[in-house]
């Protein structure tokens, strides 16, 4: 997720897909939660709760251990999940921070993906080799993502958040302002407790719920996590870290992920490129951008791994990819752009890949949140409707950015970027 004091993935997501929220569709994606935070190793130094909050906070409690009952939970497992359990400031600081500027996707890859990373993803690849090959040899899911899932969510371990989950996302059921995610999670960590694989002392993560090495919410444990140890615990906040990596195995395979297939490859685009055409939507056969012209970088056929659409994550003026099934398939995970990108870019790093070829434009800077505001405000002014002016980049946004610069008679690119509000504010 990068953001504040975050280790993972989500700095980018609302810049590149116009949302921060994870896949909607059930079952719910291992970091459904990311867009309340990535893994952050937090103490709780804020002020306590005072005597009015610590009283509202019992009463929830009271009514959610109702809840619990209802559920199936037993009451010695809800009272001792939540003996000492109160109101983490921490958390509820944490959940209420919005970040004014995010990074560029450039500047996102370069650590997501840089040498350090690489480095050790190879290093504990060849540590666990055994237990990787066996990992891959059941799921048909390759070592490579595994490891890069792992280093981007955790670095590898080393950044697991500590967090009690039950106290960070008893925070923010009382909270309210996601009152019925945090619950539904709540009741799935209270489940996971009474099954025995875990104590309510090791149940840590990030503050936003998110467990273990490759930070599992709740709900997708429950559903997707794995005892490939056979001790009969799945056990995702073991040192080993066996349990977590085959647990995200199984959630890709489980959408579909496709064994030795890339997720995305560098292309060439023709000169006169409709770049309305180049929307993560626009799933075509590969045939269809063959006979328009698109090529590999390296001026190859595009290869065919099924339907691909293209991707152009900055513009015209930057590194160009047909991005194909495993793509999306990653994005289930975490739901954003940036992170399916540098999840598959670190991944073909470990694998001896390198750096793309085309260049970043590194020269365009940033835009922060209240100039995304005022380019949504011209634009719409103009005549160029973006439904609204929110500070995000979504779809709405860039398809008015496209109606602009095809009015101007430019590359309708749709990018946001700081020459185009400058240029809006001639």
């Amino acid at each position: 997720m990068f953001k504040r004091h975050y280790l993972s993935s989500l700095i980018l997501g609302t810049a590149l897909t116009g949302c921060a929220s994870h896949a909607t569709t059930a079952p719910s994606s291992p970091l459904e939660a990311a867009a309340l935070a990535p893994v952050a190793n937090t103490t709780d130094t804020a002020p306590a709760a005072n005597g009015a909050e610590l009283a509202d906070f019992n009463s929830w409690r009271q009514g959610f251990r109702s809840k619990a009952l209802a559920k199936g939970i037993k009451p010695a497992v809800f009272d001792r999940a939540f003996k000492g359990v109160t109101i983490s400031k921490q958390v509820i600081k944490l959940d209420g921070n919005q970040a004014e500027f995010t990074r560029q996707i450039w500047d996102y890859l370069d650590t997501a993906t840089s040498a350090t990373r690489v480095n050790t993803g190879r290093e504990k690849g060849q540590a666990l080799a055994s237990t990787l090959k066996a990992i891959e040899a059941r799921y048909q899911v390759d070592a490579s993502v595994v490891l890069s899932v792992w280093g981007m969510e955790t670095n590898y371990g080393s950044y697991r958040g500590n967090t009690s989950t039950i106290a960070g996302l008893a925070t923010l059921a009382f909270e309210g302002r996601r009152r019925d995610f945090a619950e539904q999670q709540l009741i799935a960590a209270l489940q996971i407790l009474q099954a025995g694989d875990v104590t309510p002392e090791r149940m840590r993560g990030s503050w936003a719920g998110a467990m273990g090495h490759t930070q599992f919410m709740p709900t997708s444990y429950l559903e997707y996590a794995q005892d490939f140890t056979g001790d009969g615990k799945r056990d995702i906040w073991s040192e080993d870290p066996t349990d977590a990596l085959a647990s995200t195995a199984a959630y890709l395979k489980r959408f579909g992920w496709q064994h030795k297939a890339p997720w995305g490859v560098e292309i060439t685009l023709p000169k006169n490129f409709d770049y309305t055409k180049a929307d993560q939507g626009n799933r075509q056969p590969v045939s269809v951008w063959q006979a328009q012209g698109v090529t590999t970088i390296g001026g190859q056929p595009l290869p065919d791994y099924g339907e691909a659409a293209i991707l152009v994550p900055a513009g015209a003026h930057g590194p160009t990819f047909a991005i194909f099934k495993n793509f999306y398939v990653i994005r289930r995970y975490n739901n954003a752009t940036s992170y399916a990108m540098a999840v598959g870019h670190l991944a073909d790093k470990i694998a001896g890949g390198g750096e793309f070829v085309a260049k970043w434009p590194r020269e365009e800077r940033a835009l922060s949140r209240n100039e995304k505001i005022e380019l949504q405000r011209i634009l719409t002014a103009k005549g160029f409707s973006t439904q609204g002016a929110d500070g995000v980049i979504g779809p709405n946004t860039i398809s008015a950015i496209r109606a602009y610069q095809q009015s101007r008679k430019q590359v309708a690119d749709g990018y946001a970027s700081a020459s185009l509000l400058e240029q809006l504010k001639k």
